[in-house]
């Protein structure tokens, strides 16, 4: 039997296809070539993430573009709140201009995603048979996209984007991982024993999931990514790549500004529910580090290790002492043309050279 260019291209080529949404594409312009009447589609994925519940990628056929909408569903169950009576099945629904639905199971609905294909008229027999015969050849691919997608989307919610990319495009080993330069940030709550032996457990967990909400969301939108939650603590870094060491270094005193105003309206809201505030230490460095693979022979982490990532470390736990929230090491003041005011030159345990010590101004 001799297979239309769609369904040909399912079978040969849709599994290789860069993402889901580029095989919603290529799958509606396929079905158009092949004389089905389509306006649009859209295609539904459950997602494993802490934030999205669903993606719902949307095609027009007239430009090409697909469009992404995200449902957000913190807490609640994947899925239909009101599923057909068939629950056990999925389906393939081609909805037209008048209303006229038609569908087909084409497989279990919690298994996978769903397709919706729209019409400027209602679909002729012909032309459903055809969508639903390209569906249940879509069901493999999609499979595998989907696989990918969860895989990709777990390893960005526990590594970060861009370890998870490494990760992802690296073979598992441990001798792999790269020498990279990047602004540093450690960042650590003051006094959390005694919050933690003082208070139950779930407010412990609230208060840390405040706080590093707060830390991470700033940190993120400046551009870093967070590489570690240590304990009540976090390591950032803000990869200097093709720019330069000013930049990354401005990103993170944003992130920095930004995390203590949020801090502080968390503080602020905590004093008026009776609890106490979330007093922390920050540091900055600028540095190279050994970004990648460590561990055992068969259970790897993806890290950063290196002289920068211990200096920070260390630079952070001089906050308490020196009375001060942030400090900047002389390396990373260097690279800024922001205003610090200079502490001298410290001591840090473990590191054979003092180092210049800088804060922020009117701390």
């Amino acid at each position: 039997m001799r297979l239309s260019s769609t369904l040909a291209w399912l079978v040969d080529a849709a599994a290789d296809s860069a993402s889901v949404d580029r095989l919603l594409a290529e799958l509606g312009a396929h079905l158009v070539a092949d004389g089905v009447p389509l306006a649009g589609g859209a295609l539904r994925l459950d997602v494993p993430h802490p934030l999205i519940a669903r993606r719902t990628l949307l095609w027009r056929a007239e430009s090409g573009e697909v469009i992404e909408a995200v449902g957000f569903a913190p807490g609640a169950p994947v899925g239909d709140i009101n599923p057909p009576h068939d629950a056990g099945r999925r389906w393939l629904i081609g909805i037209a201009a008048d209303g006229h639905v038609h569908e087909d199971a084409i497989g279990p609905r919690r298994a996978g995603p769903s397709l919706s294909w729209i019409a400027p008229r209602p679909f002729t027999r012909a032309e459903a048979n055809r969508l639903h015969e390209a569906a249940r050849f879509a069901a493999a691919p999609l499979a595998v996209l989907a696989v990918r997608a969860t895989m990709t989307a777990t390893l960005e919610a526990y590594l970060g984007r861009r370890s998870a990319a490494r990760v992802l495009a690296s073979p598992l080993r441990r001798e792999i991982g790269e020498t990279i330069e990047a602004a540093l940030l450690c960042a650590d709550l003051r006094d959390f024993t005694v919050l933690s032996e003082s208070n139950p457990a779930s407010q412990v967990i609230a208060a840390l999931d405040a706080w590093f909400d707060r830390m991470a969301g700033a940190i993120h939108v400046f551009g870093g990514e967070v590489l570690k939650f240590i304990g009540d603590g976090l390591l950032a870094i803000f990869p200097v790549g093709d720019g330069s060491p000013a930049a990354a270094c401005d990103a993170a005193l944003r992130a920095v500004a930004a995390a203590r105003l949020g801090m502080a309206h968390l503080d602020d809201e905590r004093l008026r529910r009776g609890l106490p505030p979330l007093p922390f230490g920050a540091a900055l460095h600028l540095g190279a580090m050994l970004w990648g693979n460590i561990g055992a022979a068969d259970r790897l982490d993806f890290t950063a290790i290196g002289p920068a990532v211990n200096l920070v470390s260390r630079l952070e736990g001089l906050c308490r002492p020196l009375g001060r929230a942030i400090l900047v090491s002389g390396a990373f003041a260097a690279a800024t043309q922001a205003p610090l005011v200079a502490l001298g030159t410290q001591v840090l345990r473990g590191i054979a050279s003092p180092c210049e010590v800088f804060t922020l101004p009117e701390q």
